[in-house]
């Protein structure tokens, strides 16, 4: 059996990108033997359709959410050697610009919260964003620098829609990969809930969040808040003020 998935985007290249998403995750989890994360087979793949592996979903269990944790702790421990990926791939219906650095500030800086910025439509919102994120841009950088202590191979779109489970354990799908701050992915993994206290325990056992996440979690959902604003909305804005307050705050 298979599920296909066929391109409703703009974009030509946005399922041949997940699809080498897909499968950068795929090998990386068996080279290294991390358990419990599996990744759906692709079967094919052109500009419009995708077809994969289909899952026979179940509601997740609490042994499956502590699978979850334990899995992606020890995919984000494996520490690799710049920041980025070499080509570009889209984060929902946006695309999501990438390029290869040695400072994670400079990159979350450029190439995630500048980016969508620079996407905002309204002239007014989009000059607030821009000046306070240039007048705090070294603070930033500095701190996110500071805070992130090596590249780990992240999801990127790790929300509750994005993992699956049935008798095997977990799944992860509709990957926007890159090397980044692991905490990125828990970050995320908040912003919709769905993820649970045993799902965090077993993260937390294996690979503990730093001091800094709190503050953390808000500058990198900054980022996410930014595009579905883009995307779907005023809905969104206040989180992009909340988030734009705690970027002024950084010292």
């Amino acid at each position: 059996m298979s599920f296909v998935k066929h391109n409703s985007s703009q974009y030509p290249q946005q399922l041949t990108r997940e699809a080498d998403g897909l499968e950068l995750l795929r090998k990386t989890i068996k080279e290294n033997k991390i358990p419990y994360l599996h990744i759906p087979k692709v079967e094919s793949v052109t500009e419009t359709e995708l077809t994969l592996q289909k899952i026979a979903t179940t509601s997740s269990t609490k042994e499956n959410m502590k699978q979850l944790g334990e899995g992606l702790a020890k995919l984000h421990a494996i520490q690799f050697e710049q920041f980025g990926l070499e080509k570009d791939n889209y984060i929902g219906l946006n695309p999501q610009m990438n390029g290869t650095y040695k400072s994670w500030g400079e990159f979350f800086f450029e190439q995630r919260l500048l980016f969508q910025v620079n996407l905002v439509r309204q002239s007014r919102i989009k000059n607030n964003f821009l000046m306070i994120l240039h007048e705090h841009r070294a603070a930033l950088v500095s701190w996110l620098d500071e805070s992130c202590a090596y590249p780990s191979l992240v999801h990127g779109d790790l929300w509750s829609g994005n993992v699956l489970f049935d008798n095997k354990g977990p799944w992860l799908i509709d990957p926007a990969v890159y090397y980044g701050d692991r905490e990125v992915d828990l970050a995320m993994s908040e912003m919709f809930g769905g993820f649970n206290h045993h799902f965090y325990d077993a993260y937390d056992e294996v690979l503990p969040r730093t001091t800094e996440y709190d503050t953390k979690k808000t500058v990198y959902n900054l980022y996410h808040y930014l595009n579905h604003f883009n995307l779907f909305g005023e809905g969104y804005l206040s989180a992009c003020q909340r988030g734009m307050e705690v970027v002024k705050e950084l010292k």
